[in-house]
């Protein structure tokens, strides 16, 4: 098994850091203290930070705090998923389990971010295969964004989470908060001071990797 941390040529402070950015976990329970405003701050410009295609940075964020707002979006995001599910002829007790886990994943935690991508100050093509690969660079850019803010949380003794929900319904995510037409959800991360730890483990780099 490869291990990053384990290099002969690594320093001391190298192995911690690596060390550091193995130790994030997907938190999904947190204690019920609200983030700071100057943390969400601080959350929101490392996202900001993030390497983007051109530099255009086309990565837009919607905060949420309230509750009754966490509500409603997760209300109308349940009853999709419920719908979804339904047409699937899932069994009864397994879209119950669902969407009730759902709700309470986006109604407990204390902030909400929602990531969205601008196609506004993306390049245009006008071939159509040009133009996907733009907008992938956007959803790129923006996903690397999104890690950003994990890492930043993670830094900031907060716990994190990446729900990836919003790109099954994002006309109704958009509707829902009343955003702006050019913002395309993508994904919603929950964000609070963790109520739970986890360890985690991954694949052998050596199953993932090829050297050429």
């Amino acid at each position: 098994m490869l291990d990053p941390t384990n290099s002969p040529k690594a320093s001391p402070s190298m192995h911690k850091k690596i060390t550091w950015l193995m130790s994030r976990r997907s938190i999904r329970r947190y204690q019920a203290e609200s983030v700071p405003p100057e943390l969400i701050e601080q959350l929101l410009t490392a996202a900001a930070w993030a390497p983007s295609a051109h530099n255009r940075q086309p990565w837009r964020f919607a905060v949420i705090t309230e509750g009754e707002t966490k509500h409603k979006l997760a209300t109308a995001m349940g009853n999709k998923l419920r719908a979804d599910l339904t047409a699937d002829q899932a069994p009864p007790d397994l879209i119950e389990k669902d969407t009730s886990r759902s709700y309470q994943r986006i109604t407990n935690a204390p902030l909400l971010v929602l990531f969205c991508l601008s196609m506004a100050d993306m390049d245009s093509y006008p071939d159509p295969v040009r133009q996907q690969h733009e907008w992938t660079m956007a959803v790129q850019s923006t996903a690397m964004a999104a890690q950003n803010l994990l890492l930043a949380a993670h830094a900031l003794d907060l716990g994190a989470c990446w729900m990836c929900a919003p790109l099954f319904c994002p006309d109704l995510v958009k509707q829902t908060l009343a955003l702006p037409d050019e913002w395309q959800p993508q994904a919603l991360i929950t964000v609070g001071y963790p109520a739970e730890a986890k360890q985690k483990t991954r694949h052998p780099l050596a199953t993932r990797v090829l050297y050429r």
